[in-house]
């Protein structure tokens, strides 16, 4: 069924110029006019009572979709105890738990504790901070299109096109990352890992990078804001050889695509390794902030109050971090993200592989990215289109995002709760946001307030 483009109400026209007057542009970036007065399940309302299906769950936030009774419950509970208590100086139950059940999950047959705080930023430059201390190893690693946080620090780590014009960072050494559509070092993707690992290993280490000066090397194992990437089977395990032959820490930032969007509760268990630390974020709260770093004992005990700040591990957040992952591994969420992560692809590719435009569709699990070109010949990326497409979805009642390093992958990160009527459904919109951008309905004027990246 066809569905009719909506115009901006006047309801949401007013909020959109009071944004526009009120709240710094520093902290947003906008792709269309989507103002939130409600949520539940996979759907968005706004203030003039339209309803969204989600395909972006805030950014890889909302594993669970909206308003989940048990982690409501569970923060309704702890409230009625405490509206906060944290652990700089004292200790509470539910961050107990908490790192209890984290430290339990976590593949590595070695000592593990738990260190919390309120996003994934600042678990990033945790991490930086005490692996630095813990090894007196000065540099790290990290990879071209990677993102990593919006802290200084972190900024300074990333490698994504977004924090070019960052100062800082001479102690993080940027590698090519694998990509199997656009092979950094050209041709075609048979060799792309080695190609990769190989130009850290045999031509960095031995030039301005020695690895005996090497703390740890950051990765994600899908590089999700670098434009949905990836990487071939044989990465991971690669790369944890490569850290244990030079004592090197391998941290996994699983931020954005752990706790089961790709169909394994860590994504690095695709690769069958262990990392040395896991930072966490977004989707561990359940929709408040709080964020984790779970790995080896001795970097998280590096020192006493290096790291911390007065909220982190408060009890309400924990509670709903606890309760996030009980109903994960309830309801069997892992698997259900498995199975239709697999049914979404195959949706995207019968739907969308029909548009030139489209280069490429890849994803793991709930995590997918369709990358819009001018051509396929050339690959040259299309960003106009994307953010016409984007835009366009939101008239039809559809979210979702674009990303990547030139801001020509549209990204998919749905609920894994999303059923596969709703997975039709979604991926129906988005075909009509493509004909409606194809055939010129969506002008150059409809997008210019919406610049997104």
């Amino acid at each position: 069924m066809t569905m009719e483009p909506q115009a901006i109400g006047t309801a949401v026209q007013a909020a959109f110029e009071r944004d526009a007057r009120l709240i710094a542009d520093a902290i947003k970036i906008r792709y269309n006019p989507l103002v939130i007065d409600r949520a539940e399940g996979s759907r968005i309302y706004d203030i003039e009572g339209r309803a969204y299906l989600d395909f972006g769950a805030s950014w890889s936030l909302a594993h669970l979709g909206y308003s989940n009774p048990h982690v409501r419950r569970a923060v309704a509970a702890q409230l009625e105890k405490t509206m906060f208590a944290g652990l700089v100086s004292a200790i509470n139950q539910p961050a107990l738990d908490l790192a209890e059940k984290l430290v339990g999950l976590v593949p590595g047959d070695f000592p593990k504790k738990a260190w919390f705080g309120l996003s994934g930023s600042d678990a990033s430059e945790a991490a930086q901070r005490l692996i630095r201390l813990a090894t007196g190893k000065p540099r790290l690693i990290s990879f071209v299109g990677s993102w990593h946080g919006t802290t200084d620090a972190t900024m300074a780590l990333s490698g994504h096109t977004a924090f070019a014009d960052v100062v800082g960072g001479a102690h993080v050494t940027k590698v090519p990352y694998p990509n199997p559509y656009r092979n950094p070092f050209g041709g075609d993707a048979s060799r792309v890992t080695d190609q990769c690992l190989g130009f850290l290993e045999d031509y960095l280490f031995t030039t301005i990078c020695p690895p005996g000066d090497v703390g740890a090397i950051f990765v994600e194992t899908v590089q999700s804001d670098g434009g949905d990437i990836v990487p071939p089977p044989d990465f991971l395990p690669k790369l944890r050889a490569l850290c244990d032959r030079h004592g090197i820490l391998l941290v996994v930032d699983d931020i954005k695509v752990g706790l089961g969007r790709t169909g394994t509760m860590f994504s690095y268990e695709h690769g069958g390794i262990a990392a040395d630390l896991v930072l966490l974020g977004k989707s561990l709260g359940g929709g408040l902030p709080l964020s984790a770093i779970v790995g080896r004992q001795e970097i998280l005990d590096a020192g006493t109050g290096v790291a911390l700040f007065t909220v982190s591990g408060n009890a309400t957040c924990c509670a709903a971090g606890l309760a996030t992952l009980d109903v994960i591994e309830r309801e069997g969420i892992v698997a259900q993200a498995a199975a239709n992560g697999a049914y979404l692809h195959q949706r995207l590719v019968e739907t969308l592989g029909r548009h030139d435009i489209v280069g490429d569709i890849r994803g793991l699990g709930m995590i997918q990215g369709v990358e819009l070109v001018t051509d396929r010949a050339s690959k040259a990326p299309n960003q106009p289109a994307a953010a016409k497409i984007v835009y366009r979805a939101w008239e039809l009642g559809l979210i979702l995002y674009y990303a990547g390093n030139w801001s020509n992958v549209l990204e998919i990160t749905p609920p894994l709760i999303l059923s596969r009527e709703e997975i039709d459904e979604g991926v129906a919109l988005l075909d009509q946001a493509f004909a409606d951008v194809l055939a010129g309905r969506v002008s150059d004027a409809a997008v210019a307030r919406f610049a997104g990246w």
